[in-house]
């Protein structure tokens, strides 16, 4: 199997998150707690890797193989969150057959922690994703829909933490508007919050009462849309707000070579990433965390 990190010790691997400044120091202290952040997004049902002659992605991608990566990954550090974007449903006949049923329990043996919810895992109709939540045995993360009147009412929760080796990590997701989109029919009474008052409120508890160390955003917002600057984005977001570590972008099937470094409000430091599609990588962030609890980070994309 092909495994090519793309990016080793890069600028943003030696990003000091907390003030914002840059500092070239080893994160190889041993010293240091190190958290592993893994995250995948707009898999779209593709369970098998593309066939040897492929004109775009031979041999890439594939469930086992991911499986593989994951596993010794945290068999290195078992401090490790694995993390989806959304859009989990929709792209190859194993949805059109089994209706999302072969991705929720494939994730559930590769021990997803958690994952947010893309629009095209609406295409079976919000009653086609509750009626296949049995299979999945992680949770979903929305914080910006708003279910009280649908049969998802209770089954989505609002954020998560985590506690890996005493650091506590927050994690909120994040879905774009579904009006225009998505049929109404499909998603029905589902209602769109802003995203930027619900991060405002999402940070504000994390950081304030839940005392998180490390905040991270599933996002399935897009990356960046330059041509529409009012239609809200990853970079947008990143912009609006503060006390955001890490988002973790999707819907735009966008590969970053590197982490976007996006200022917040307050002139800290944001990361975004994104994996592209269709499983065809695996996003990796290694944060370290000093006695003060001060981060620094590494970022890979690493080839499945």
């Amino acid at each position: 199997m092909k495994r090519r990190e793309f990016i080793k010790n890069s600028l943003y691997s030696s990003l000091i998150l907390s003030g914002g400044t840059l500092n070239f120091n080893s994160c190889s202290d041993p010293t240091k707690k190190k958290i592993t952040i893994l995250h995948t997004n707009d898999v779209h049902s593709h369970i098998e890797p593309f066939n040897n002659t492929h004109s775009k992605f031979p041999n890439m991608g594939g469930v086992a193989r991911r499986s593989t990566i994951i596993e010794n990954i945290r068999t290195n550090n078992p401090n490790t969150l694995l993390l989806d974007a959304g859009d989990i449903f929709q792209g190859t006949p194993y949805f059109n057959y089994y209706g999302g049923e072969i991705e929720f329990k494939l994730m559930s043996m590769l021990n997803y922690d958690a994952a947010t919810i893309g629009n095209h895992d609406f295409d079976n109709g919000i009653d086609g994703l509750y009626s296949q939540l049995p299979n999945a045995k992680f949770d979903f993360i929305s914080s910006n829909y708003d279910f009280k009147n649908t049969i998802m009412d209770t089954h989505a929760k609002k954020y998560m933490i985590f506690n890996k080796s005493d650091i506590k990590i927050g994690v909120f997701g994040l879905g774009i508007e579904l009006q225009g989109l998505v049929t109404q029919n499909l998603y029905k009474e589902t209602k769109y919050l802003d995203p930027v008052e619900v991060t405002q409120e999402m940070t504000k508890t994390l950081k304030e009462h839940e005392k998180c160390d490390l905040i991270i955003c599933l996002s399935h917002l897009g990356h960046n849309y330059k041509d529409n600057p009012n239609k809200i984005c990853d970079v947008s977001l990143a912009k609006s707000t503060k006390d955001i570590d890490l988002i973790i972008g999707g819907h735009t099937h966008t590969f970053l070579n590197k982490p976007e470094i996006i200022t917040n409000i307050n002139g800290e430091k944001v990361i975004i990433n994104q994996v592209g599609c269709f499983g065809l990588y695996l996003g990796k962030i290694d944060f370290y965390f000093d006695s003060m609890k001060n981060k620094t980070s590494n970022a890979y994309a690493i080839e499945v």
